[in-house]
């Protein structure tokens, strides 16, 4: 995937990539009526890691956050696998959601469990112990704002797709994880999976609100 838009990224300012995420032709993967799925580099999968974090999508400011990212490790001449693996981490959960994320997985033990003090450290310097994931793991937009939820996904093809490759792909290399949904729409396309015979129901953490400030 990345071979596809390097020559975009590289031949662009950190301008260029920041004016539009959402609806630039050039960084799109599929379209369907008022909804784009857009490319931002969040496939590499971390094979030690012992817990697996999910979201719903990467927003515009997670998807800006590891374009530019990627851009930057590319020149400064990093390998393929290492700009995609620093610029997942430096993006996932970026912006003030991973102020509240950090605070609600130390609060219920998590860092302990994982063996670090605080679950911030999955950031700075232990991304072996973590795979930052989300339900669909390109962002996507519909009306060139962040998906939230609706449609649902298991009910539209374009959605259902991304689930059925990208989350189902990761859920067979970690099955040994624990797995944690955030939110709902997180939740519900993990126990999807979970229905497919992958992954086992006690290995999956449910309950977890969304992180988002949006989320009420």
């Amino acid at each position: 995937m990345l071979s596809r838009f390097s020559p975009f990224l590289m031949s662009s300012s950190e301008a260029d990539i920041r004016a539009d995420v959402t609806l630039n032709s050039r960084l799109v993967l599929a379209r369907s009526e008022n909804m784009v799925v857009s490319y931002a580099p969040f496939e590499n999968l971390e094979p030690r890691a012992k817990v697996v974090i999910v979201g719903i999508t990467p927003g515009e400011q997670q998807a800006r956050n590891g374009l530019i990212e990627l851009r930057r490790q590319l020149l400064a001449g990093s390998d393929l696998p290492t700009a995609l693996a620093k610029a997942k981490v430096f993006a996932s959960f970026s912006g003030a959601m991973r102020v509240n994320l950090v605070a609600m997985l130390d609060h219920i033990g998590l860092h302990r469990w994982v063996g670090v003090d605080s679950i911030s450290e999955l950031w700075e310097g232990r991304s072996e112990l973590v795979h930052f994931t989300s339900a669909l793991r390109y962002p996507v937009f519909v009306g060139g704002k962040n998906y939230s939820g609706q449609p649902s996904i298991t009910k539209t093809p374009i959605l259902l797709d991304l689930l059925r490759t990208c989350l189902l792909e990761e859920a067979l290399a970690l099955v040994g994880a624990i797995w944690i949904p955030l939110g709902t729409v997180a939740t519900g396309a993990v126990e999807w999976v979970v229905r497919q015979g992958i992954l086992k129901p006690q290995n999956v953490l449910v309950g977890l609100p969304h992180p988002s400030g949006a989320s009420a």
